[in-house]
């Protein structure tokens, strides 16, 4: 090893490792799947591993994250996609419009999104909304820039905090968080961070760049739509918001009731994620399906078409807990667990702090969430006290910062608000910062009560 302490061998090489993962995601365009079960299987054999040990180690780390995370994001992404196509989703959008008037509809336009989001991908909540964007720009004269800031602040938000997201749900797995718990922190830290970085920034930046709407997109998204054929906004609420009130009852049960309890027990059933989201899916069957006319044979072909984008997210989540379980059983986690330990600094400081350098590096918040929450977990053993779920959110604030020319994200947002390179940094790339930061702060704060 050169000369080198077993520790700091083991730290190159996981430098190098992470080093050769970004590179290979970046520059030379490989797959992150690809990507991510060629790192872990570097890291497997430079750091002395046994051959036999090297596969099997991925396999299980891949095989614990999916067990567990697709299922749930099966479930949910068929919740989205009935919502979707009910128009439950424009629902919610309109009557909040209507309530708050013209004046606040920025404040609207977040709500929704926020609301909107909790079941949905980042993407399908994205293009699910884009078109409310531009109807109330053309008919109320509001900046398309305005509106739509509060919009991505919205999904951002509870794409980076929330479970049941790809991002922290994999967090709640790999630091054996409570994901009850999770849901409610998140909440608490998620509405004033995208009400900062969202309508408040966006009136702000809205007087410098406006945002100019493509004529083509305008036109396809503008149609007079029948509101009274619309599911009610009760119901809509009620089907979306379901596993969450479900999560959230268990983790009161958990409080209040003792280990063994009758209610702890069958609460425990009720608010588990797959449990939930199925009460929540099979209710829509209803609310988002027969109650809108769809035949069974509608509503299958829906579920069906949910299920094929959903296919790589899977693969990149399981081989993130493959690489996870990697970095676990090489020993390179424990020494950054002691390492951080001997450096005294805050594990949430820490969390925030490795998601956010891998974000930046790859352009994924859901890599920056997996890699960082791999690498942070052993400290969560050596540090007493550390809350696991503020664990969880700090990681998944780090995985928003900063977003630019490496992310998708960054280009959707460009074409769909006909912008610049630079009024994208100056517009979308400020807010995903803001988000990230004012979350880390709140997430900090928090943690000096709970």
């Amino acid at each position: 090893m050169l000369g080198l302490s077993k520790d700091t061998y083991l730290l190159l090489d996981a430098a190098v490792t992470i080093i050769g993962l970004v590179l290979l995601i970046t520059r030379f365009k490989i797959h992150p799947f690809v990507a991510l079960t060629l790192a872990a299987g570097f890291l497997g054999l430079t750091s002395g591993m046994a051959g036999e040990l090297i596969m099997k180690t991925f396999q299980d780390g891949f095989g614990s994250v999916i067990g567990f995370v697709g299922i749930v994001l099966g479930l949910g992404t068929m919740l989205g996609k009935l919502m979707a196509e009910s128009g439950g989703a424009d629902q919610i959008a309109q009557t909040l419009m209507r309530v708050f008037g013209k004046e606040k509809v920025h404040w609207a336009m977040m709500l929704a999104a926020f609301l909107v989001g909790i079941p949905l991908f980042f993407e399908i909540g994205f293009v699910l909304l884009i078109p409310l964007v531009f109807i109330i720009a053309r008919r109320s004269g509001v900046s398309l820039v305005k509106i739509g800031i509060p919009l991505l602040a919205g999904l951002s938000a509870v794409h980076g905090l929330v479970p049941p997201h790809p991002g922290p749900l994999l967090a709640v797995s790999v630091f054996g968080a409570d994901i009850g718990k999770t849901i409610f922190y998140g909440l608490i830290v998620g509405l004033p961070t995208a009400a900062i970085a969202g309508p408040i920034f966006g009136e702000f930046i809205s007087k410098r760049i406006p945002g100019r709407a493509s004529g083509e997109l305008s036109d396809q998204f503008v149609k007079e739509q029948d509101f009274e054929s619309l599911p009610g906004f009760g119901i809509t609420l009620a089907t979306i918001l379901l596993p969450v009130f479900l999560m959230l009852l268990k983790a009161f049960a958990d409080v209040q009731f003792e280990t063994g309890s009758p209610v702890r027990v069958w609460m425990d059933l009720i608010g588990h994620p797959i449990t939930a989201l199925l009460a929540a899916l099979l209710l829509a069957f209803y609310t988002f399906g027969s109650a809108r006319g769809f035949e069974r044979e509608k509503i299958v072909s829906l579920l069906n078409d949910s299920l094929t984008p959903v296919a790589g997210i899977l693969l990149i989540v399981g081989a993130g807990g493959g690489f996870k379980q990697m970095l676990v059983a090489s020993g390179v986690g424990d020494v950054i667990g002691h390492l951080a330990v001997q450096a005294q600094i805050s594990p949430i400081l820490l969390a925030w702090l490795v998601a956010a350098v891998i974000r930046i590096a790859t352009g994924s918040a859901t890599v920056a969430t997996i890699a960082g929450a791999g690498l942070v977990a052993p400290v969560v053993a050596l540090v007493p006290g550390v809350n696991r779920e503020l664990l969880v959110l700090a990681t998944g604030a780090g995985s928003v910062v900063l977003s630019h020319v490496n992310d998708a994200g960054f280009w959707l947002v460009k074409q769909y608000f006909n912008m610049t390179v630079p009024e994208t940094f100056k517009t979308w790339t400020v807010m995903e910062t803001i988000l990230s930061v004012v979350g880390l702060i709140l997430i900090l704060l928090l943690s000096l009560v709970v």
